[in-house]
């Protein structure tokens, strides 16, 4: 255990920078309470202002925590999330850090996953990819998505490039750990047609068979392969089928595992998202966010090639 209270202690002082004087705030839940108890005990030889609170489960990525939760993560300097499902995309973290704190994510996270792969990499490596994307992305008006066939056209004109690099070091500041992508909310009504998602689905994992996802003015209207039913199941009937995010994977070490958290990360690949994008410049609001990632697609910017 001694090897893992390092690197816990490692993402608590390098990728968050805590401080004695801050309050941190280690949030988790039932599934992810013997994890989460690494970072507490690292985090007590930095700061003994450090809180471990066990939430309610949630039923999936995106969803808002109970309104005592928002209370306390908009309270803390610091507040790392080592949860089952997401709570990146919500309110809740969005109003942390308009209060000033910094909110890292680590959902579902593994043991595996702090020994090996994305957390890793080299973070000056990661930072300047991530950096380029970003710039490509708020230089472009139109993307277009091409894989085995099927493409798929939205627009991001005049919406910002996001750079989610794993350091969390200044107030206001969020992102996941481990991470390295660079993403942007959709204009939500602009996407149309079609694309083949052979990664990973959040909530889902690895995907035995290709889905295809056919899309309409910015709605997925139907998922065809086994595991569209339940795709479709995530996301409701409502908003959760607005398209939401379009990211670029830019961490050469992390590794496709069925958690998203590091399969969205990974170099070559590209996740689209529906739900919830409010907290992050869009404007849907909706009780989800659900990353679906493609392997080795071709996505053209203003008709360009992307080089991955």
């Amino acid at each position: 255990m001694q090897h893992l209270h390092k690197i816990a202690l490692n993402v608590l002082t390098g990728n968050l920078q805590v401080q004695a004087t801050e309050t941190l705030l280690i949030l988790t839940d039932i599934h992810q309470q013997e994890i989460a108890k690494i970072f507490y005990e690292a985090g007590l030889t930095i700061t003994k202002n450090t809180l471990f609170v066990m939430m309610p489960l949630l039923e999936k990525s995106g969803q808002e925590p109970h309104s005592a939760v928002t209370d306390l993560m908009a309270s803390a300097d610091v507040t790392l999330c080592v949860t089952s499902h997401s709570l990146t995309h919500t309110t809740a973290r969005k109003n942390a850090c308009e209060k000033g704190g910094r909110v890292a994510t680590m959902p579902g996270v593994t043991l595996a996953m702090l020994e090996q792969g994305a957390l890793h990499a080299n973070a000056e490596e990661i930072e300047a990819l991530v950096e380029h994307y970003v710039q490509l992305l708020n230089e472009t008006a139109t993307v277009r998505i091409v894989k085995d066939g099927h493409e798929l056209t939205f627009s991001i004109e005049n919406r910002h490039g996001i750079p989610s690099t794993g350091i969390v070091r200044k107030s206001g500041d969020y992102g996941n750990i481990p991470s390295g992508e660079s993403y942007v909310a959709p204009i939500e009504t602009s996407a149309n047609g079609e694309i083949l998602i052979d990664g990973s689905i959040a909530n889902i994992g690895i995907l035995q068979e290709p889905l295809l996802l056919k899309i309409r003015n910015g709605r997925l209207e139907d998922a065809v392969g086994p595991d569209g039913p339940k795709l479709l199941s995530l996301l409701g009937e409502e908003n959760g089928r607005t398209i939401a995010e379009f990211g670029i994977g830019a961490n050469k070490s992390a590794i496709l595992c069925g958690n998203v958290l590091e399969d969205e990360k990974v170099y070559g690949t590209i996740h689209i998202a529906f739900g919830s994008n409010a907290p992050f410049g869009g404007t849907n609001k909706a009780d989800v966010h659900i990353d679906c990632v493609v392997k080795s697609p071709i996505v053209y910017l203003d008709g360009k090639e992307l080089i991955m």
